[in-house]
């Protein structure tokens, strides 16, 4: 879904609003009671039994781990793979999944005992996997990962109450220019259409701009600055959605209008083809996320941005997320994994990884390093999220995205009503809702 979408961030500062965190009770060390073989899904309510008091946790001896990973991180968790192995003498082994995957393949991998023991996602996904009992909670290590981690990336990887995961980066998405062709980076959308009257060539292939139209993670930054959202209650109300209320409306009357200087449907405008396009100079400014900075940085002359504002004067209101690790219910090796996943996201393991691949650090400390807080493309996300939202973690969120990209298709390519084709995708997400279907 992003990034395919969707690691980054954030400085203290970042938060402008306050945040309870949530944690679980017990931060003492424990396991589940079934270290080997696979687990019960009820392993996930009950942690098992607990280590002796001021002792460190240990792994299972013989344990092997296997770690799912992003592509674009999948080269520093190698080297963290290795300083992992010589101080725990626990291999681990690195297989490549795609974030926004890996709850999906969760589903029917961790039962079957061949998923990653420790897995990584956003947390959109966190209220359908901790539902069906595919995770264990953070009932080790939570008092260390609370005190260090950003408090909006705590509640965002906690559910009803438990603290799931171990939070890795807080992500929003931002304009990406290249300075070669955009010296000064547009303030405001009729800036950009100025622009791409002057730059488009369809014929060659180059735009102006580009972002992955079918994908409402995106199209969210045009809607609710009108007052459109997801659900009421703070994203916690699934009887109450505003996906198709008049701001939604407004929003997305405005970006179907955006077709005049991004004529490609949207099956043209994936990631893949945008990320080519930018990196080749044929596309002078791209809508992404800082986990696509390393794809760019040696590549061209890049410089972020914040979003453009929208008609009258509108802040673009993007989707921001947090990508957590969480340990598999279904692993062999508990211990093991809860320390695995503990250490990735550590002070030192959170700097090296912005450091190798540009994604933003959840861990406090790491996001108020000096050379964190001094990086221009940082700074600019950091920015970005001052006007971003949360996704909405509940399990009724995995019912959204499918009828929106079916609406957003038709919108953009086949110019629909923009009013009936919203009404129709929310009678769809309601009824899935309702029957419990994804």
């Amino acid at each position: 879904m992003f990034k395919k979408t969707v690691g980054v961030i954030l400085s203290a500062g970042l938060v402008m609003a306050p945040i309870t965190a949530c944690s679980s009770d017990s931060d003492s060390a424990s396991s589940p009671a079934a270290s080997s073989g696979t687990a019960s899904p009820a392993a996930s309510a009950a942690p098992g039994t607990s280590s002796p008091a001021g002792t460190e946790l240990q792994p299972e001896k013989g344990a092997v781990l296997t770690l799912w990973e992003d592509k674009e991180a999948k080269q520093w968790a190698t080297e963290v793979a290795a300083a992992f192995k010589a101080k725990y003498n626990v291999e681990v082994k690195i297989e490549e999944v795609p974030a926004p995957d890996q709850a999906g393949r969760l589903t029917t991998d961790g039962p079957a005992g061949t998923g990653g023991d420790v897995v990584l996602f956003p947390q959109d996904k966190l209220g359908d996997a901790a539902s069906a009992g595919l995770l264990l909670p953070n009932d080790v290590f939570a008092k260390d990962v609370t005190a260090r981690s950003q408090k909006n990336a705590i509640e965002a990887s906690t559910y009803k109450g438990t603290l799931y995961g171990y939070p890795k980066s807080v992500e929003t998405y931002a304009l990406f220019y290249n300075k070669d062709l955009v010296p000064n980076p547009p303030k405001t959308w009729d800036e950009v259409i100025a622009f791409a009257k002057t730059f488009n060539d369809e014929k060659a292939r180059k735009y102006a701009i580009m972002w992955e139209v079918k994908t409402v993670y995106y199209d969210y930054a045009f809607m609710a600055p009108y007052g459109a959202y997801v659900f009421g209650g703070k994203g916690t109300d699934a009887n109450d959605i505003g996906l198709n209320n008049s701001g939604a409306v407004k929003g997305l009357t405005f970006m179907q209008s955006l077709r005049a200087i991004l004529p490609p449907k949207v099956a043209d405008l994936t990631f893949d083809i945008k990320t080519q396009l930018f990196a080749d100079g044929k596309l002078a400014m791209n809508i992404d996320g800082p986990w696509s900075i390393g794809s760019f940085k040696d590549k061209i002359n890049l410089g972020v941005a914040p979003l453009p504002d929208l008609p009258e004067g509108k802040k673009a209101v993007s989707f921001s997320g947090v990508r957590s690790y969480y340990v598999n219910t279904y692993t062999k090796y508990p211990k093991a994994a809860r320390l695995l996943a503990n250490f990735l996201t550590s002070k030192e393991n959170q700097l090296s990884c912005y450091q190798k691949t540009g994604i933003l650090p959840a861990n406090q400390e790491v996001a108020n390093d000096p050379a964190v807080k001094a990086d221009a493309l940082s700074s600019a996300f950091l920015t970005q999220f001052a006007s971003s939202e949360i996704m909405p973690s509940i399990p009724a969120m995995a019912s959204v995205w499918a009828p929106m990209e079916g609406a957003v298709t038709s919108i953009w390519d086949t110019n629909a009503d923009v009013k009936a084709t919203l009404d129709a995708a929310v009678k769809t997400i309601k009824e899935q809702i309702a029957s419990g279907k994804k």
